[in-house]
């Protein structure tokens, strides 16, 4: 099969105009990518931790930012047509860009195994099944999640469009039960916190929970048919869907002391909603999440075989799961809010001061094996994540960002002058 082909989403090329979609269909895609559970756990810890209007307010600045930062990356996306690993090639080199590959690769794959595990453990607690009942369970997820992925862009879209609408309602009918039982705004606005939690670190909670997702969201973004489509539909998913998931964690942890909407819904007594949730909350992340680690797998094997990259990540994902992953979410999340975001920063920092705005097309650029600004920038980013005191990511993506725009006017970098041609 050709990269081109019918349905394989032009693995190692820009999108061209007659395949973009428009607003319904990306902010549905990326919905489906951030209505996922583990976000609702960083709300758990800002809903014991803030009254209820503070909480509101870091709900809001957190996931502006988030968004805002996915918007940014939206926009080169829909400018370029391409995504992520593939704008890595213009700032890290031909070579270089193989870093960003393994490292958002890796992470996605990781993320795979999680939730694949996750929804086998969830499922045979609540149905009392065996140890080895839940590991064949843990294989047939890790197949089936992949399923849509597979088909590409366009199964993303029908899941999507099942999915979200289904999250919505299951997620309103919990919120409004749990509004009930609490006393109404009155309750909640009544309710003292019982831990302490400082703004800084709230704000990475809610922005880190995601910020290595909306790195990659260019996956998607990259399809949109305008601007305006790729950034409202980056502020959609990752202001309102990030955000409506980092506080049905708050609610849940506010009422019930537990921030899974999973668990919450058991709690309320619908057992068979709370299952519905399980599957299509993880399903609708999972497809987004092995499709990231096929588009970065492509650029890193330079084949445009999305679909056996796909199949072969989410083996390796369900081995993952069955080695126990599922212990490692909070390290790992850490490990991502550390390590993604400086890519952000000097990919946005590459096109806007670098490239003023305009790449040229991807197969006529001549690129070097590597660009040491970039290189050099993101590895000032990454220390700077790792070692700050305030929002680690945000810490991240403006150090990598600075600093490369730093290197590039010492060390003279050239941008890989080519024509420029219409997609």
């Amino acid at each position: 099969m050709t990269q081109n082909a019918p349905g394989n989403d032009y693995p190692l090329s820009e999108v061209p105009m007659h395949a973009r979609k428009g607003l319904a269909s990306t902010a549905m895609v990326l919905l489906g990518f951030t209505f996922f559970t583990a976000t609702m756990f960083a709300g758990g810890k800002l809903g014991v931790a803030f009254n209820f209007g503070e909480m509101m307010a870091v709900i809001i600045v957190g996931n502006l930012l988030l968004g805002i930062y996915a918007a940014g990356l939206g926009y080169i996306a829909f400018k370029s047509g391409l995504n992520s690993v593939l704008m890595g090639r213009f700032c890290f080199g031909e070579i270089g860009s193989k870093l960003s590959d393994l490292i958002l690769g890796f992470t996605q794959i990781g993320w795979y195994a999680w939730g694949t595990a996750t929804a086998a453990v969830v499922l045979g607690k609540y149905l009392e099944l065996s140890e080895g009942t839940v590991m064949g369970l843990m294989v047939l997820f890790g197949l089936m999640f992949c399923a849509t992925a597979y088909i590409g862009y366009r199964g993303l879209e029908v899941l999507s469009y099942i999915a979200v609408p289904a999250m919505m309602l299951l997620l309103t009918l919990s919120m409004w039960v749990a509004t009930t039982k609490v006393g109404g705004l009155d309750g909640l606005l009544a309710i003292v916190p019982t831990t302490t939690l400082d703004w800084s670190t709230a704000i990475t909670l809610v922005f880190g929970t995601f910020v290595s997702g909306a790195t990659q969201a260019t996956n998607w973004t990259r399809f949109s048919r305008s601007a305006r489509v790729a950034v409202l539909a980056s502020l959609i998913g990752f202001f309102i869907g990030n955000g409506l998931m980092v506080l049905i964690g708050a609610y849940g942890a506010i009422v019930y002391q537990q921030p899974d909407v999973v668990e919450v819904l058991l709690l309320q007594g619908f057992a068979m909603a709370a299952m519905a949730m399980l599957l299509l909350n993880i399903w609708s992340t999972q497809d987004n999440t092995i499709y990231n680690f096929a588009v970065a797998g492509c650029n890193l094997l330079r084949t445009g075989r999305r679909k056996t990259v796909t199949l072969a990540g989410a083996m390796i994902g369900t081995l993952l799961a069955l080695l126990g992953m599922y212990d490692y979410l909070v390290p790992y999340l850490i490990l991502l809010g550390t390590v993604i975001p400086p890519i952000g920063g000097v990919i946005m920092a590459d096109f806007f001061y670098r490239y003023r705005g305009q790449y040229p097309r991807l197969a006529n650029a001549r690129l070097p094996a590597f660009n040491g600004s970039g290189l050099g920038a993101y590895a000032v980013g990454t220390v700077a994540a790792f070692s700050s005191p305030w929002v680690a990511p945000l810490a991240g993506i403006a150090a990598a960002a600075l600093t490369y725009v730093i290197l590039t006017g010492v060390l003279g970098t050239r941008t890989a002058n080519a024509p420029l041609e219409d997609l």
